[in-house]
């Protein structure tokens, strides 16, 4: 008899939920978006780095710590990213700027994430999360999408991408990203 068989499944279908990230539909056909599968050597690495963005940026951060301690505790994560290869072309204006050209032009910002960006781009990432955690939920896995766990990826430097977002996956009896303090 093998019992709770069901955490040693958690990295396969954490697979299948990046899959579901990676066919998701992108705007004009153009895949800017990457992922990757956490491994456990890398937790604490985005966990440190969660505690230490929380400490550097002060008291309305301190979710930062509490998002660290839900890291270790989950039996998976992913990350999902955009590292944008350009704009779509279209000179919408939602990037702030006129133009496209205007926008690709500006100087990047780097803090957290980099950027300005297309919107387009951004539009891809949400879709590709929604994708994820759509599929996570299939699995009846409990998920959370945590801007901390990108920004740490990022920062960190263990995911190259413009823009990335953590989802930490569980599969115990009771959902813990749900009564967080």
């Amino acid at each position: 008899m093998i019992l709770n068989p069901e955490s040693e499944v958690l990295e396969t279908l954490a697979k299948s939920i990046l899959l579901a990230a990676r066919t998701a539909p992108k705007a004009k056909g153009v895949d800017d978006i990457v992922t990757a599968l956490v491994e456990k050597e890398d937790i604490e690495i985005l966990a440190s780095t969660m505690e230490k963005l929380a400490d550097e940026k002060g008291a309305g951060f301190v979710f930062l710590k509490r998002d660290a301690a839900n890291l270790r505790n989950a039996g998976a994560t992913v990350l999902i990213g955009v590292k944008t290869s350009g704009a779509a072309s279209l000179d919408c204006g939602a990037c702030g700027f006129e133009t496209c050209s205007e926008m690709l032009n500006q100087q990047k910002v780097e803090v957290d994430f980099r950027g300005p960006n297309c919107m387009l781009k951004y539009v891809d990432l949400g879709i590709a999360i929604g994708a994820a955690v759509a599929k996570a939920k299939d699995f009846c896995i409990d998920n959370r999408v945590m801007y901390s766990i990108g920004a740490a990826a990022r920062v960190s430097g263990l995911l190259d991408a413009d823009v990335v977002f953590g989802i930490p996956l569980s599969v115990t009896g009771k959902n813990i990203f749900f009564d967080r303090k």
